[in-house]
């Protein structure tokens, strides 16, 4: 068990962590039609924006309720009111992520009672789901801001009482923040060719099919999760929970319609693989198709040819604890050591971390801690600490801004997991001759 360690310092010189605002507004970009908002001023949502176009690559839509100095002393009631009203009129969204950051957490104001007193002046909005999630940014990170809006999302799901219209081939996905618009692809994929119809919150896939913004210029999300779809999970089987982090919600699916639910930590590695597949073929009848029994024996001889690369390496992870978790599991199933973990707040899967300890803390930590290396795995954000360390980074997590495909990469399956082997196995290659060349 991992030896759980906090920073003392009071300050993150160099931060690790994105704000939970980031990630609610990331996880409500996986809905069709939906325009995520943040209440509070424009700096808040502007700061949010950059972050998710650089990693993203596309422009995204994103409003702000403005709030000011002085709507902000003297209370920002009708800045809410006015805001929603002219987006709805404006941009006629389907659904509206609501987001509170930290200027309005501060105030205290009563979200949930405003949004129901304006649904009674304003009956029109009676049609148009509204997503409360409250991401303050001074406390949270990412991962955190995605799984609530997340839970978020399910608890709006309309209750049924007609359980007898379950579709015996639907299944809900829960795909956490650690998973790329890629992954999500390829774990859809792999759930259709079991003969089940998966429904993915939130399907970040729809992201690599459109500039996100269509042809007419609609100021809404074009791709991802429908609002029928999100309606129509009351009647699915059974809830696939990828991460850790995405337990609370599968939790409030089976409160509200007593769906059934199985988490999986990681779907890279052999073993973790297997025990998805075995899991599809356990809900859906059916035996694992041919293709995935050929990748599996394709996946057993890349790791025989790799483990040279892999043996006694020494990496350094600074990743958000549901994919810290994954990448430590797979490279250890591969012979690394962990040097050092860094990681940005606390998860139920850090203690169980087969390491001697996990720091919470930022990239200075990291730095210091990832001296004598051979490999860093981190965001775009360490690259300046590889290169002062003259040690090779492969980038993982939230933001890439600085190489090509990364959305479209994946690292889940046995096909992900090999193209996982080949990229950090020549990474390792590569740094292994640089050091026999000096």
């Amino acid at each position: 068990m991992a030896i759980l360690s906090i920073t003392s310092t009071s300050v993150a010189v160099n931060p690790l962590k994105q704000s939970q605002p980031v990630g609610a507004t990331l996880a409500f970009l996986g809905l069709q039609g939906i325009m995520p908002m943040l209440h509070g001023s424009p700096g808040c949502s502007a700061f949010t924006k950059v972050v998710l176009t650089k990693h993203l690559g596309k422009v995204i839509p994103l409003s702000s309720t403005a709030m000011t100095e002085v709507s902000t002393i003297l209370g920002g009631e009708d800045k809410i009111e006015k805001a929603i009203a002219k987006l709805v009129q404006l941009s006629q969204p389907q659904m509206i992520g609501l987001c509170t950051t930290g200027l309005t957490e501060t105030r205290g104001d009563d979200m949930g009672r405003l949004l129901k007193e304006m649904r009674q002046r304003y009956p029109e909005l009676s049609q148009v789901p509204i997503y409360l999630v409250s991401t303050p940014d001074f406390k949270g990170t990412l991962q955190d801001g995605f799984a609530a809006a997340v839970e978020s999302i399910v608890k709006e799901i309309p209750q049924t009482s007609n359980k007898q219209k379950c579709c015996p081939k639907q299944i809900t996905i829960l795909a956490s923040s650690a998973f790329t618009p890629g992954d999500v692809q390829e774990i859809k994929e792999m759930v259709s060719a079991f003969g089940l119809k998966p429904i993915v919150v939130p399907d970040l896939s729809g992201l690599l099919n459109s500039r996100l913004l269509d042809a007419r210029h609609s100021l809404v999300t074009s791709g991802g999760t429908t609002l029928p779809q999100l309606r129509a999970i009351a009647h699915s089987v059974f809830t696939l929970t990828l991460g850790e982090s995405m337990r609370g919600a599968a939790r409030i699916l089976s409160q509200k319609f007593c769906t059934p639910y199985e988490v999986f930590d990681t779907l890279s590695g052999l073993e973790a693989v297997d025990k998805f597949l075995q899991a599809l073929a356990d809900i859906s009848g059916n035996s694992v198709p041919e293709k995935y029994r050929c990748q599996r024996l394709q996946l057993q001889d890349v790791m025989l040819d790799a483990r040279f690369y892999f043996g006694a390496k020494r990496v350094s992870l600074a990743l958000e604890p549901d994919l810290l978790w994954s990448t430590v599991s797979f490279l250890q199933s591969m012979g690394v050591q962990i040097h050092a973990a860094v990681t940005t707040t606390r998860s139920p899967l850090l203690e169980n971390l087969p390491i001697t300890s996990v720091t919470i803390g930022d990239l200075e930590d990291f730095e210091q801690l990832a001296v004598g290396s051979d490999l860093l795995i981190s965001n775009s954000h360490a690259a300046a600490i590889a290169k002062r360390l003259k040690i090779s980074l492969y980038r993982q997590g939230i933001p890439i801004y600085d190489c090509l495909g990364h959305n479209q990469s994946t690292k889940v399956g046995y096909r992900g997991t090999i193209q996982l082997l080949f990229d950090i196995g020549n990474l390792l290659l590569a740094s292994g001759e640089a050091k026999v060349d000096h």
